[in-house]
């Protein structure tokens, strides 16, 4: 291959989008990949929320599932959630009350979902227009009715309050003079104030939303309507339950509706107890299931799998622009995998995006900026990493000083003693750790394999994880045959390349409260 060509396709993985929100329908449609059966599980009827930290690919695949039932004759509602309202929308404002804060969460929910349903009422060929529109005037007067009511105990009290006094009292009379008296003057005060007790509860009053919804589904028929709602989390986490609990009592039980959230798992709230009854969307109840990218994007230990797929992906992406390039461009993923990567260079790629497509295609760019005119090889994927990891990754923990801290334990504990890159933690340990969570939505740490089984302690359950390829990187850079580790304080070689996975209890089960210098329940099975 001639340089020139290289760098073409060099510059073609460099240009390749980073945010599926940046890109045009029809090329998230051309170029969208599915990892196993969750393009059909995302295509069923049914309500669901899928769940994917950022980089697995939600918003692409909403915006596929969009493309794909407008082709179908259905009406697709794409809405983005971080972009509802006006400034912000008011329901950010914490100078607000929560009621206050909740009716313009709701309010300006509706209404982009109304400027949607115009924007199809004007651009396609409805079979009954007038009773859509006519639908759609019902449904903006049912919004402006929607209303959060908080309930709080108000008190009274009154009471009584004497006071001593005396008074000079001139009279006129036959015969003129004074009279002075002494006594008590009595002074009734009332006084009242409202008495919080407890947590502010809060109901939704929907009044004739449901039935506009339906008139609105009628007016569509025979397609169906779906409803996509982007970047959940990105809404105030006290509120997500109030915009939850509207779409289980006035969208979801409307036929001919099917409703997909995207959100970030550890980061929202659907569901709150209130009372005898509850607030929000009871998953695997009012929505059918729960959906996680995550989980599909794990590959463990088929590596054949995970390289068929970020194959395709960097292929849809990547060989369109090519073609405008080069004459006699790759026919499939893999003639372009064979042509852009050195031999082991791409299953390194693979390992180092650890399941998540935009980290993939961030350290496939770097990669081919330092390759220039040559294909990349393995230095080139590992310097990439690196960089990714300090710019992106890193940073995200700068101002979060004990997640920071436990990932270095971690790092230490994991890479450095063990010699390894993968980890068992007791579930009720870590649950009790935020710091977990936040490396996990970090993408510094990574679920590979849940609800492992000790059978000698069947009660107790565990999680697999795996440290993020950048934590531990450069150490694959140490060297030209070898990297050190640290074994016991001392650094030793250890074989080039990446640490072993595996997930023997007997091994690798570590004991959180203990390594963070807590007492604990012990490191489990000996």
């Amino acid at each position: 291959m001639t340089d020139r060509r290289q760098r073409h396709v060099n510059q073609a993985l460099m240009r390749i989008p980073r945010r599926a929100e940046s890109t045009d329908r029809y090329t998230l449609a051309t170029t969208y990949v599915a990892a196993g059966s969750f393009s059909a599980m995302l295509n069923s009827e049914d309500h669901q929320i899928l769940y994917g930290r950022r980089g697995t690919g939600k918003t692409h695949a909403l915006l596929y599932l969009s493309d794909l039932v407008e082709r179908t004759g259905d009406v697709p509602v794409y809405v983005d959630l971080r972009t509802i309202g006006s400034a912000g929308g008011l329901y950010a404002d914490s100078t607000l009350t929560p009621s206050t804060r909740g009716t313009h969460l709701l309010v300006d929910t509706m209404e982009a979902i109304h400027e949607e349903l115009l924007s199809v009422a004007m651009e396609r060929d409805i079979a009954d227009p007038d009773a859509l529109l006519a639908a759609m005037d019902a449904l903006v007067d049912a919004s402006t009715a929607v209303e959060v009511v908080g309930e709080v105990e108000a008190e009274t009290r009154s009471g009584e309050k004497e006071s001593a006094g005396a008074a000079v009292e001139l009279f006129a009379s036959m015969k003129p003079g004074l009279r002075f008296s002494a006594g008590q003057r009595r002074t009734v005060r009332a006084e009242s104030r409202l008495l919080r007790t407890g947590v502010e509860r809060h109901h939704v009053l929907f009044g004739p939303l449901g039935r506009a919804l339906r008139a609105v589904t009628k007016a569509l028929r025979p397609s169906r309507l779906w409803l996509l709602l982007d970047e959940w989390s990105s809404l105030p986490l006290e509120l997500q339950p109030l915009l939850a609990d509207l779409l289980r009592r006035s969208v979801l039980p409307v036929p001919g509706v099917s409703v997909k959230i995207a959100a970030i798992e550890r980061r929202s709230r659907f569901f709150l107890p209130s009372g005898g009854d509850y607030l929000g969307i009871e998953v695997g109840s009012d929505a059918a299931s729960a959906v996680s990218l995550d989980d599909f994007m794990i590959f463990d230990h088929t590596q054949n799998r995970a390289q068929e797929f970020f194959g395709q992906l960097f292929y849809n992406h990547a060989g369109p622009k090519l073609a405008t390039m080069v004459r006699e461009p790759p026919v499939d993923a893999t003639a372009f995998v064979d042509e852009t990567f050195r031999r082991g260079a791409f299953g390194e790629l693979v390992r180092a995006a650890e399941g998540v497509p935009r980290d993939a295609i961030n350290i496939a760019a770097l990669a081919a900026q330092h390759a220039n005119a040559e294909p990349i090889g393995i230095a080139e994927v590992r310097n990439a990493a690196k960089d990714w990891f300090l710019r992106d990754k890193q940073n995200a923990l700068t101002v979060n000083e004990p997640a920071r801290r436990t990932l270095q334990l971690l790092v230490d504990e994991i890479v450095g003693v063990r010699r390894s890159r993968t980890f068992v933690l007791d579930q009720l340990d870590y649950a009790a750790y935020e710091t977990i969570d936040e490396l996990y939505d970090a993408r510094l740490l990574h679920l590979l394999r849940r609800g492992i089984v000790d059978p000698h302690q069947p009660g107790r359950l565990y999680d697999g994880f795996a440290i993020d390829y950048g934590c531990y990187v450069s150490l694959l850079l140490v060297g030209d045959q070898t990297f050190r580790v640290r074994d016991r304080g001392n650094w030793i070689s250890s074989p080039k390349g990446v640490p072993p996975d595996g997930f023997s209890l007997t091994r690798v089960v570590v004991d959180l409260p203990g390594l963070l210098g807590e007492p604990g329940r012990g490191p489990g099975p000996g």
